[in-house]
């Protein structure tokens, strides 16, 4: 997995491109980011699937924020991003959620 943050000069965004590799997803047909972004909505981001089996998904996320967020393959099966910025528990109580930081350095 991985995650490339773009700050953008002329808008007060964040470029985030977030990856999860043909390995890491296995046998997933879907995968879905989930997050405080998009209300923990389970279908709305879905996440492209690329002829290398890689899936990806870009969202512009507002500056100076902090986001949780996790991916759901096949509806079923949730991941967390080791290359995100951290973790944070979650509601549930043997889950934590990825954590990504807008506040450009």
């Amino acid at each position: 997995m991985s995650i490339e943050k773009q700050y953008l000069k002329s808008k007060p965004k964040c470029k985030v491109k977030f990856r999860v590799t043909k390995e890491e997803a296995g046998y997933a047909g879907v995968i879905n980011l989930v997050g405080n972004f998009n209300d923990w909505d389970q279908t709305a981001t879905p996440m492209s699937k690329l002829k290398s089996g890689d899936f990806t998904a870009t969202l512009y996320l507002d500056l100076g924020q902090t986001y949780e967020f996790r991916y759901l393959a096949d509806g079923d099966t949730w991941m967390n991003d080791q290359s995100a910025d951290g973790v944070t528990p979650s509601s549930y109580p043997s889950d934590q959620n990825s954590v990504i930081n807008t506040t450009a350095d």
